[in-house]
C-alpha cells in the first residue's frame, strides 16, 4: 500500500530525530557526565532542542517546496520560476489566492459562454421569426393572386399593397441586421465633426412630420433656443440615433400627445433627451430594452412595424462615441431616452 506523503515526511523526520538524540545522549553520558555532571544533561537537552528545530525547519521547507513546485508545474497559471525555497512555507497563501482567482476566472468564463450560447439561440430564433412572418405573408398574398384573385382589380391592388408592406418590413430587418453586424464585427468608423444639434433635431422633425401627424403627435423642443448648440460627433450616426428614438416615441406615444426634445448641460457635456407622454414601460422591462429583438409587447410591436433592432443600434452608436445612454420611464405616464454628447471646443 502506498504510504501517504505526510506519513513519509513524519517517518523520516522521526528517524532523523531519533538518530540525533541517540548520538547526543551517548556523547553526554560517556564524555560530559564524568566531567560536568547534571549540567551535561541540561546542555544535551538544549543542544537536542536546537538541532531538532533546525532539522524540522529544513525538512518542512523542502517538503512544502517540493509539493508546491509540483503544483506550480501542473497549473498553467502559475510560474514555477517565481517559487523560491526560502519563501515556500509562506507561499501557501499566494498559491491559495492564485487558485481562488483561477477558479473564479473559470467560473465567470463558463458563465459568459453559457450566456453567449443562450443569447445565440435566442438571436437565431428571433431572426428566423422576424423574417418568417413577412415572408409567409408575402407568399400568401402572391399565391392568392396566382390562384385567380389577380383578375379582380380591387383585390389585386389591396393584396399587392399588403405584400409590399411585408417586403418593406423584410428590407428594414435586413438593413438593420446588416448595420448591427457591421457595428459588432468591423467596429463603427466615425467621422467626427462639429455641428449644431438644434439644427439636426429640426431636420429630423421635418423628416418625421408626416409619421407624427398620422397619430396626431406634436414634435417640439422644450424651449426656444436663441443660439446654436454645437456638439462634436458623427452627424449622420447621431441623426440615426435621433430618428430611431423619435420614431419609437411616435409609435408608443399617446395619440394627440407630444414628443419633446430637451438639451441640457450634464457633467461638462450636453444631455439630449427624447421625452414622450405615452404608455411608459414597466420596471421589469427596462434592463432589457436595448437587447436585439426584445419587445415589451410582442403583438403591439409587430403591428407598429419595425425590425426590433432600433434601440440596439442606438446603443451601439452612442457607445461608439464613448458616450452613455439612459432610460427613465414611468408606466402609463411616459418615457425619457437620453444620451450624452461632447461639447464642441
Amino acid at each position: 500500500m502506498k504510504i501517504k506523503k505526510t506519513y513519509s515526511y513524519a517517518l523520516w523526520s522521526a528517524l532523523f530525530l531519533t538518530t540525533l538524540s541517540a548520538i547526543i545522549f551517548i556523547a553526554a553520558y560517556f564524555i560530559l557526565v564524568k566531567h560536568i555532571g547534571i549540567l551535561a544533561i541540561v546542555l544535551s537537552f538544549i543542544l537536542f532542542f536546537g538541532l531538532s528545530f533546525l532539522i524540522i525547519q529544513y525538512r518542512t521547507e523542502h517538503f512544502i517546496y517540493r509539493r508546491l513546485k509540483k503544483l506550480y508545474e501542473e497549473i498553467s497559471v502559475l510560474n514555477v520560476d517565481n517559487l523560491r525555497i526560502k519563501t515556500a512555507t509562506t507561499d501557501i497563501d499566494k498559491i491559495s489566492e492564485s487558485m481562488r482567482k483561477f477558479v473564479e476566472g473559470k467560473r465567470l468564463e463558463i458563465k459568459n459562454l453559457t450566456e453567449i450560447d443562450s443569447f445565440r439561440r435566442d438571436f437565431l430564433g428571433n431572426v428566423a421569426h422576424e423574417l418568417k412572418t413577412p415572408l409567409f405573408t408575402v407568399q400568401g398574398y402572391i399565391l392568392t393572386l396566382l390562384e385567380g384573385a389577380v383578375n379582380d382589380k380591387q383585390i389585386r391592388t389591396k393584396y399587392l399593397e399588403r405584400a409590399n408592406k411585408g417586403v418593406e418590413r423584410l428590407v428594414a430587418v435586413t438593413k438593420d441586421l446588416d448595420m448591427i453586424a457591421k457595428l459588432e464585427n468591423d467596429g463603427l468608423k466615425l467621422d467626427f465633426k462639429v455641428f449644431n444639434i438644434i439644427e439636426l433635431v429640426q431636420n429630423v422633425f421635418d423628416l418625421l412630420e408626416m409619421k407624427a401627424k398620422k397619430r396626431n403627435i406634436t414634435l417640439k423642443l422644450d424651449k426656444v433656443y436663441k443660439s446654436p448648440v454645437f456638439v462634436r460627433g458623427d452627424i449622420e450616426k447621431i441623426e440615426q440615433v435621433l430618428i430611431n428614438l423619435i420614431v419609437n416615441s411616435i409609435k408608443y406615444g399617446k395619440p394627440n400627445g407630444a414628443t419633446t426634445i430637451a438639451i441640457n448641460n450634464y457633467n461638462g457635456k450636453y444631455m439630449i433627451k427624447v421625452i414622450d407622454d405615452g404608455e411608459g414601460i414597466q420596471q421589469q422591462h427596462l434592463s432589457r430594452l436595448f437587447e436585439r429583438f426584445y419587445r415589451v409587447d410582442q403583438s403591439r410591436s409587430r403591428e407598429q412595424g419595425g425590425s426590433g433592432l432600433g434601440l440596439s443600434i442606438v446603443k451601439h452608436i452612442v457607445e461608439a462615441h464613448n458616450e452613455t445612454i439612459h432610460l427613465k420611464s414611468t408606466y402609463r405616464e411616459g418615457s425619457e431616452f437620453s444620451f450624452t454628447m461632447e461639447k464642441a471646443k
